[in-house]
């Protein structure tokens, strides 16, 4: 059984319905053990953007990334950037040489430094709910890079 970190961007209606439908797609994945997912990790007894909620979601998110075995990261473009956040939760996972599993389901282009970091690059959020996350079964994006 695995444990997952999913990154995703969560800023908008339409990123936290995708986000909605991968937590979704692990829960019913019988070769996930758990995972965590940054959105339903918000501290209700702290304000947001004050120096003690930024600790705590930095600090928080750094340890749960230690934990994961493997990283699933969204990849949700805002005029072709990546979320800073995501982009960097990857670029750690990679630094741990951590699998990644990418999800796109918008903008077929992906930026180089991912493409190239990734395990598994899926199209369709429903996949996830069938992929063996034992296995870690790797492909190789095809397509426009930037």
């Amino acid at each position: 059984m695995v444990n997952i970190y999913l990154a995703s961007p969560f800023f908008s209606e339409e990123q936290i319905a995708r986000v909605e439908r991968v937590e979704q797609a692990l829960d019913a994945n019988e070769t996930v053990d758990g995972y965590f997912s940054p959105r339903l990790a918000d501290p209700d007894d702290l304000e947001y953007g004050s120096l003690p909620w930024r600790d705590f979601i930095f600090n928080n998110d750094i340890s749960h990334l230690d934990d994961a075995d493997v990283v699933v990261a969204v990849v949700d473009y805002l005029e072709d950037h990546v979320d800073s956040g995501t982009a960097y939760e990857i670029g750690y996972a990679h630094a741990a040489k951590k699998p990644i599993i990418i999800i796109q389901e918008k903008e077929p282009k992906l930026n180089l430094m991912i493409s190239e970091s990734l395990t598994h690059y899926f199209t369709d959020v429903a996949e996830l709910a069938e992929y063996d996350f034992t296995k870690l079964e790797t492909n190789t994006y095809i397509g426009d890079v930037f």
